[in-house]
């Protein structure tokens, strides 16, 4: 029985590397909400200020990590099942904006979406490099690692958006990626809430071990959820 207590623990964020990372993380990402925002009403582009509320919601989430780091893991777990809810209020309120933008289709400015888009991406993909090595962590860690990854897949995706505007003069290619965008979102918010709350069950299960006088189960390394597909 003493094997069972020598499990090696996912990455929890206990490094002040990955902590002064996160720091540097959220301040790329507040700077980037207020440049994408302003550039996405300017432009009047859906899938720019979608993309800039995702670097808002980063921001915020990355503060709430960076603060329950070193707490106890069912606080983890809680603050993750947060994070994740969040990301699916924001998927149903890009999906409706989205819709209603349908209805009232302004042509986006096509340069202003694909510069601002490509300067995002760059700030992603700084971000996604600083957090590779962090990527398979618990869910709060875990799940810093999916925004950052999601926020450059979706910045190409608005650079995309921003050609087809060009191409074809009309807001169609703009409202499409915004409701893409809302599926990253979902699948996003679906991996964190089901890592989340695979880690409550295991609190549980070892909170009934130690009643019962065994000794508690850690999460192992591969046991978070796999980001198979893109959200």
């Amino acid at each position: 029985m003493a094997g069972c207590c020598n499990h090696q623990a996912d990455f929890t964020g206990m490094d002040p590397i990955y902590k002064r990372i996160l720091i540097a993380i959220i301040l790329i990402n507040g700077i980037m909400f207020f440049v994408e925002m302003f550039a996405g009403v300017k432009s009047h582009s859906q899938s720019l200020q979608a993309d800039a509320l995702d670097f808002l919601g980063d921001t915020l989430t990355y503060g709430i990590s960076l603060w329950v780091i070193g707490k106890s893991l069912s606080l983890r777990s809680n603050i993750a099942l947060l994070k994740g809810v969040s990301l699916l209020l924001m998927a149903i309120y890009v999906l409706s904006s989205t819709l209603y933008k349908f209805w009232f289709i302004e042509t986006p400015d096509a340069g202003i979406m694909g510069s601002i888009a490509i300067l995002a991406f760059i700030a992603n993909v700084v971000s996604v490099l600083l957090l590779m090595k962090y990527k398979d962590g618990d869910a709060n860690v875990r799940s810093v690692w999916l925004c950052s990854r999601n926020d450059a897949i979706g910045n190409l995706v608005v650079l995309v958006a921003a050609s087809g505007v060009w191409v074809t003069d009309s807001a169609l290619p703009d409202l499409i990626v915004a409701a893409f965008l809302a599926t990253l979102f979902l699948s996003s918010a679906k991996q964190i809430i089901q890592q989340a709350n695979q880690e409550k069950k295991l609190q549980r299960l070892n909170a009934d071990g130690q009643s019962n006088g065994h000794c508690s189960l850690k999460p192992k390394a591969n046991d978070h959820v796999h980001d198979g597909h893109k959200h």
